[in-house]
């Protein structure tokens, strides 16, 4: 039987700079940042008190994966991110650059808006009623 997510995977180009755009513009904490022998990096962050959901940033390697980075079909968003108050945390998270797909919208289930990450990845910022 399936117990839970644990680990979401978001391709990326660069571990480094996703990991920057993650920790210093989303605010998320670093869960691990580990070299394995064989000289791969392990690389996960998750949202502030929510250890057990983690987003592992995992580097695109082939060609195929490279060209899979971003590149979502349509508006789906990867997941939604829920805040106490929409409106705030999208002012906040603009003030230091991240791009949104409009302003925060009351809708039926919430007050939300879509934001994409450094490589257009998208996501769905949620204040739920």
């Amino acid at each position: 039987m399936i117990k839970q997510l644990t680990h979401i995977t978001i391709l990326v180009k660069d571990i480094d700079e996703a990991l920057k755009f993650y920790t210093q513009k989303l605010g998320f904490d670093v869960h691990t940042d580990a070299v394995m022998p064989d000289g791969f990096r392990w690389v996960t962050v998750c949202p502030k008190g929510q250890k057990n959901m983690e987003f592992a940033l995992m580097l695109a390697q082939t060609p195929e994966e490279l060209a899979r980075v971003g590149a979502q079909v349509g508006q789906q968003s990867l997941g939604i991110l829920e805040t106490e108050n929409c409106k705030k945390t999208y002012q906040e998270l603009k003030a230091k650059g991240v791009t949104f797909l409009g302003e925060p919208k009351e809708e039926p289930w919430g007050t939300g808006v879509g934001f994409e990450d450094l490589y257009g990845n998208k996501f769905y910022l949620n204040e739920a009623q």
